[in-house]
């Protein structure tokens, strides 16, 4: 009796791992198989985790559109027969769809990309784009405390040098001005359903919100003109050269109390004039994209041309995306168009300070045109010289010598 005992639980033993074995030879490689190639509890729970899942599943199990039931079907006591194959087509364009309507996107009913840019725009952009402005004005509250105002070092000379004629100032001042004015309506477009409807109610901000649109969308085209004229004017002025790397080398006057040569733009004056070029061209490229939908794809362009560079993801976006829908062009044209404007309004904040508070003398430059010659001795003494030179060979006769 004892030997029959020993030996089932033997067999016993060994069949465990033999079921086991065999558990996992039977089991089905597709994890949907279960489902019936439906959604499963794993996919369910990354999306609640915020994880990434992959819909390819869904997308190769479309089936035929035309199998679905007819629109004149009954409704069922759940309201109408449910019909996974069709909603699937249409999410991801199979979908064969006409439309009267000859305009790109028409025939795209469900987009697919729609949330993801939604929620980066009400979150990520939202936050860090109003934490970085912040933070800009934040640094500049600090360091003016700390460095005070950078006065004229000899003191005003009572004597004036002409820097910038009438056309450079009124490039300069439409550029600022309409920059400022879209500033100004962008960021109302942007926080103004979080920051402006619990104090003024929503009729108050969609008569704002409606001006600021109008606004935005016409002064959009002067900001353009200055961007143009600032560049044919200055453009020669601020081609670098080995005096920026003098002027970076000692802090350009602004760290220190030296002030290093330069000629009309200095180091400074060029990461700025740069900038604003660079900056504003691609903000306006992304305005007209969105000025005018579906007309300028510039997006589904570049990732071809990066991934023909080997570049197939990029920080912070991840994968390049094969193709983008109408839809998906404007949402990355828009997306780019805001965060390039943030960083461009920070950098315009610190040129403001730089030219208003936080150095003496500097405004005249852009508000008379007339700068004090100490002024301008200590911050451009190549350029006086130059000037200097120039009215003398002008006046051979004259009194004037160039400045030493």
């Amino acid at each position: 009796m004892f030997r029959w005992i020993c030996l089932v639980l033997c067999l016993c033993v060994l069949a465990v791992p033999t079921a086991a074995v065999a558990q996992e030879a039977e089991a089905p490689a597709d994890p949907r198989a279960e489902t019936g190639g439906a959604t499963t509890l794993e996919d369910i729970l990354r999306r609640q985790r915020g994880e990434d899942v992959d819909l390819e599943f869904r997308r190769e199990r479309t089936g035929d559109p035309e199998g679905a039931a007819a629109t004149t079907d009954p409704l069922g006591t759940l309201g109408g027969a449910s019909d996974p194959e069709l909603w699937r087509a249409l999410r991801f364009g199979e979908a064969d769809i006409t439309s009267q309507v000859r305009a790109p996107g028409a025939t795209l009913l469900v987009q697919d990309s729609g949330m993801a840019w939604l929620e980066f725009r009400e979150g990520p952009l939202r936050v860090w784009g109003g934490y970085f402005l912040l933070g800009v004005l934040g640094f500049l509250a600090v360091f003016f405390l700390l460095r005070g105002r950078i006065k004229i070092g000899e003191g005003r000379a009572g004597i004036t040098i002409l820097r910038f004629n009438f056309i450079e100032r009124f490039s300069h001042w439409l550029l600022a001005g309409s920059f400022i004015l879209l500033g100004i309506t962008g960021l109302i477009t942007l926080f103004g359903r979080k920051g402006l409807i619990p104090f003024i109610g929503h009729e108050a901000y969609a008569t704002i919100a409606l001006a600021s649109k109008w606004v935005h969308n016409n002064v959009s085209w002067a900001f353009m003109l200055a961007l143009v004229m600032v560049f044919v004017l200055w453009v020669i002025h601020n081609i670098p050269s080995r005096l920026d790397l003098v002027w970076f080398a000692k802090g350009g006057g602004i760290i220190g109390s030296g002030h290093p040569p330069a000629k009309k733009f200095n180091a400074g004056q060029k990461i700025i004039f740069w900038s604003v070029i660079i900056l504003g061209g691609s903000i306006s490229a992304s305005g007209l994209a969105l000025l005018f939908p579906f007309e300028l794809n510039m997006f589904a362009a570049t990732f071809d041309k990066m991934r023909g560079l080997g570049i197939t993801e990029l920080p912070l976006y991840g994968p390049l995306p094969e193709t983008l829908t109408p839809h998906g062009e404007m949402q990355h044209a828009q997306i780019w168009h805001a965060v390039v404007s943030f960083v461009l309004m920070g950098i315009i904040v610190a040129h403001i300070y730089i030219g208003s508070l936080g150095m003496e003398g500097a405004y005249d430059a852009m508000g008379s045109g007339e700068v004090d010659l100490n002024w301008a001795r200590e911050h451009h003494s190549l350029w006086v010289e130059e000037v200097e030179a120039a009215k003398t060979s002008a006046n051979p006769g004259s009194d004037a010598t160039p400045a030493e």
